[in-house]
């Protein structure tokens, strides 16, 4: 894991903030997407264990579970007028993310104002996992 060469030097240099991305993918079943989303799964489990082996050094980790944000990796979806549309149906703010909405997360997980969140998975996908 790239973490167990961060993490390490972190904790000599009294603490810091690991932030991973995973993904709503990882919190429920999907068929078509299956394989992806027992990855994700792991990635926020992997998250509350490094959590807890280096909380005691000052180092915290926590991640972010984006639904469908505006990226490359994802392009496929929301440039399918169609699939998009549906998508943004089926979601309570009826829009999908913007970049800028993960990297204000990652910002605040990353502050001061994170100083006592650990072990934590932030979702960010405009109520999607709600309905």
């Amino acid at each position: 894991w790239l973490s167990n060469l961060v993490i390490p030097g972190m904790a000599e240099r009294g603490g810091g903030s690991v932030i991973m991305v995973g993904s709503i993918a990882g919190l429920k079943a999907n068929t078509i997407i299956g394989a992806y989303g027992i990855s994700k799964a792991a990635d926020h489990m992997l998250v509350k264990n490094l959590a807890a082996e280096w909380g005691p050094k000052n180092v915290r980790v926590n991640a972010i579970a984006p639904g469908l944000v505006k990226t490359d990796f994802a392009r496929a979806l929301w440039e399918d007028e169609k699939l998009r549309t549906a998508r943004e149906a089926g979601t309570p703010l009826r829009r999908i993310g913007e970049p800028q909405d993960i990297g204000g997360i990652a910002v605040f997980l990353a502050s001061k104002a994170a100083a006592f969140m650990t072990g934590q998975c932030i979702v960010a996908d405009g109520g999607v996992t709600i309905v």
